[in-house]
């Protein structure tokens, strides 16, 4: 029998809980993993929390890598003994499973098990964002929060080797340190910066075309302030909480905003969607423009721990739970 975390009711991370899983073969269409490496993202809190609602009881995760260990009938893309990575696919916090075939890549020898696990849904996100929802070009100056988070940390280095100006947001004067070593060329400290007054003082009142924000409730508002007229609000996550409803006329009175609300499931949904987004994310990877951070790692059954961490704001660039 290989184990699992499982969540049988939501709340704090006490409730994941280290089981026993019969993960049995692998049906039509299917692969059996055996995972090696599990990223930690944030969404895992909200399932976790009940933020986002999950059918109980459940195995959250939404990212690993491993090799496969079995496949179903089928399946052709594939092999026993290939090296793989997912994102955006529920249940990754554990030692061996089942996933659909189609939403496995085939990583290169050189990218690591323990990179692509930290890389995948952080990295196309990132690139969904600055790909997809607004093209970020040279010439383009761009707000990133939580600048020194996993996803943070792509976008500034992706985004600078694209020419843009990167200005991005965190909490300590090591975490500026980090997001400046990483392609942002204005880390603020929200501390002790009103980050809306610094980017105007940056861009000489000009605003910006498009602002990523992952922290929601406590940074919306101003971000909303900071964007020139008919700027993008790119609102990709809540951890500080929940954006509280808002009256859609103040997007007219602040210059015809645009706001959108994505998630990566919705650019990777068919195959060749998200071949293209692992593609693009492995080579600039691969090129050495964008560096991956592993700076936290925990075995998974201590997946409890590095919530803790992560929700405590101790963490910074990726966290990854080994097998």
């Amino acid at each position: 029998m290989s184990k699992a975390i499982r969540i049988h009711q939501v709340g704090g991370p006490d409730v994941l809980q280290w089981e026993e899983t019969d993960v049995g073969a692998p049906g039509p269409g299917q692969a059996r993993l055996k995972q090696t490496a599990v990223g930690l993202n944030y969404i895992d809190v909200y399932h976790r929390t009940g933020l986002y609602p999950v059918a109980l009881p459940f195995t959250p995760g939404m990212e690993a890598a491993g090799i496969v260990d079995a496949v179903g009938a089928g399946v052709t893309h594939l092999k026993v003994g290939d090296r793989v990575a997912y994102a955006s696919v529920m249940g990754a916090y554990a030692e061996e499973r089942l996933i659909a075939a189609d939403r496995l890549i085939k990583l290169p020898d050189t990218i690591s098990d323990v990179t692509a696990a930290a890389m995948m849904l952080q990295g196309m996100t990132a690139r969904y964002l600055i790909r997809d929802i607004y093209k970020v070009g040279p010439g383009d100056t761009i707000l990133v929060h939580a600048a020194a988070g996993g996803v943070g940390l792509i976008v500034c280095q992706w985004a600078a080797a694209l020419g843009a100006t990167v200005i991005g947001t965190v909490s300590t004067d090591e975490k500026a340190a980090l997001a400046k070593a990483n392609g942002c060329h204005y880390p603020i400290v929200y501390a002790r910066e009103d980050f809306q007054s610094r980017v105007l003082e940056i861009t000489g009142g000009q605003k910006l075309a498009v602002v990523y924000d992952s922290v929601g409730k406590d940074t919306f508002m101003k971000s909303l302030d900071c964007l020139r007229p008919r700027g993008l609000m790119v609102l990709f996550g809540a951890s500080s909480g929940a954006v509280p409803p808002v009256d859609l006329s103040v997007l007219a009175q602040k210059g015809s905003l645009l706001i959108t609300r994505p998630i990566l499931a919705t650019f990777i949904a068919d195959r060749p969607q998200l071949e293209a987004n692992a593609n693009d994310l492995i080579q600039v990877v691969t090129s050495g423009k964008v560096k991956v951070h592993v700076n936290q790692t925990y075995p998974l059954k201590d997946a409890a721990i590095a919530h803790r961490d992560l929700e405590a704001r101790k963490t910074t660039g990726a966290t990854v739970l080994t097998v």
